[in-house]
């Protein structure tokens, strides 16, 4: 079983990338909040991996800490929520944001994430409300323990267009590829400096998602 895996990052998509270590490729699964603090394409970079194996596939999914990696396990044990609906809810909802909403009853916020819907939202209430006590929660800092991921990358690590980067991270999430582009033109309509920032046009559209100001 893969627990962590740590390599040079050869592909940096939103929701996939690639770590190459020992002469293999490894195809990792992960959330926006790990792509946020994703090194330079060539750097190196260590993540945390929780291995699924199914039938016709072993995928591994990768996370920037424990809290990430412990609180996708708690999803996953939520019934008819699989790895991918938990990868998106990690993205719109970091995990101190989830144990939030969790404990306060937000159905609504949860059932805000593409794809989810009102009964599963009800249901990660619903059997989570008593599990998520063990969440160590963690200020958001500027290092990792690994020395190997970021906060936030830099321009000359985002890959060009940006719009379409940010779009195919709400594909990712689960938007239809109409309304993903619908979202990011109205937020780059509404700041116009946001143009070339992927990262500033995924975290505005996913505030508009969420009924956010």
């Amino acid at each position: 079983m893969i627990a962590t895996l740590s390599g040079a990052l050869a592909v940096r998509d939103a929701g996939r990338i690639v770590v190459e270590t020992g002469g293999v490729g490894y195809e990792v699964l992960i959330p926006l909040s790990t792509y946020y603090r994703l090194p330079q394409l060539g750097e190196r970079v260590s993540l945390m991996i929780r291995q699924v194996v199914r039938e016709d596939a072993l995928l591994l999914y990768g996370f920037s800490n424990a809290t990430e990696k412990r609180a996708f396990d708690l999803l996953m044990s939520v019934q008819h929520v699989g790895p991918k609906l938990a990868l998106a809810i990690l993205s719109m909802l970091a995990p101190e944001e989830l144990v939030a909403a969790i404990g306060k009853g937000d159905v609504e916020r949860i059932d805000a994430v593409p794809g989810v819907g009102p009964k599963v939202a009800e249901r990660v209430v619903r059997e989570l409300r008593d599990k998520v006590a063990d969440l160590k929660m963690a200020a958001p800092s500027t290092s990792t323990s690994n020395g190997h991921l970021r906060p936030v990358p830099d321009a000359a690590a985002r890959p060009a267009g940006p719009s379409d980067e940010a779009i195919s991270a709400l594909v990712n999430l689960g938007m239809k590829p109409i309304e993903a582009k619908r979202t990011v033109d109205a937020v780059i309509a509404a700041d116009a400096g946001a143009a070339q920032n992927p990262e500033i046009i995924i975290r505005k559209a996913l505030a508009v998602l969420l009924g956010e100001k």
